[in-house]
């Protein structure tokens, strides 16, 4: 009787999760879809225009999401180069070099830094990393660089959670070994490690650039939020969270603007599904 009742609890809340997912994924298609099939906009200008104007200033509504497009990329791809060697290099540093305590003194550190909101990583990049870019770079200092940084630290526990749990699942067999073989630490490292557990940090990559590219006040603080594709890391531009967030509450639900930014909201999720496909292909090779 038990067990009967603990799974039918399970399929229940199985079947309601599954029903929460697929009302959401209804929900922002029919929103963002209308702006294609009702109002008339072309695909191909709405993805690949570089000119945002929503409220037709020059006469014509103009939307064209390829500035917010490249600003999500360009910030998020900048963070993982930014986060992933610090990564990998604390967990190393952490399992390997000073297993006996680093593990459990840096460890609960940085996923501290997991805890800590986002409002607060966008206020301290306002007031630490802008500065230094504006006295540093030519510009103001705000931009994608700023954006990036924010972002990269932002997504480092992430990136050295997994790549810390991956290094301390590998088998002691594995690095006995190649010690047993005359190999120094240094080697052990770069040849049977790091290529044994590069899926799983991958994996970890890719997840912390899902959450980087989701991002929204932490770099609407310090991109700057102008619809333009920049010239330079150090000149302001925008994402698609960044577009959402500011224009979404001062649009009329059911109009060409507010619809435009349930397509964008709908490029967003599937830029989500690419996500976790390419981390289900990554842990299948990693079983493999």
């Amino acid at each position: 009787m038990e067990d009967l009742i603990g799974r039918s609890y399970t399929m229940l809340c199985v079947g309601l999760l599954i029903l929460i997912i697929v009302s959401i994924i209804y929900f922002v298609a029919s929103k963002g879809l209308a702006t294609f099939i009702q109002d008339g906009v072309s695909l191909g200008d709405f993805l690949f225009g570089s000119k945002w104007d929503p409220e037709g200033s020059q006469g014509t509504p103009v939307f064209g999401v390829l500035p917010f497009i490249f600003g999500s990329f360009a910030t998020s791809l900048l963070a993982a180069l930014i986060a992933s060697p610090l990564s990998i290099c604390a967990s190393l540093f952490m399992t390997e070099i000073v297993p006996s305590w680093g593990k459990k003194l840096l460890m609960p550190v940085i996923e501290l830094l997991a805890g800590i909101p986002s409002v607060v990583y966008g206020f301290v990049g306002l007031t630490v990393v802008v500065p230094f870019l504006r006295d540093t770079f030519p510009g103001q200092g705000i931009g994608i660089a700023a954006g990036a940084i924010v972002l990269s630290i932002m997504i480092l526990p992430t990136i050295t959670s997994i790549a810390t749990d991956a290094l301390s699942a590998l088998p002691r067999g594995l690095k006995e070994s190649s010690f047993a073989l005359g190999a120094t630490r240094w080697q052990t490292i770069s040849k049977v490690i790091l290529p044994t557990v590069m899926p799983a940090v991958l994996t970890g990559v890719v997840l912390g650039m899902a959450r980087a590219f989701g991002e929204a006040l932490a770099v609407q603080m310090v991109i700057g939020n102008a619809p333009h594709i920049p010239r330079s890391l150090f000149e302001s531009t925008s994402t698609l969270t960044s577009a959402i967030t500011l224009d979404m509450g001062n649009t009329v639900m059911g109009s060409v603007h507010s619809n435009a930014l349930w397509s964008m909201a709908l490029a967003l999720m599937f830029m989500t599904f690419v996500f976790v496909l390419i981390v289900r292909v990554l842990e299948r090779r990693n079983r493999i």
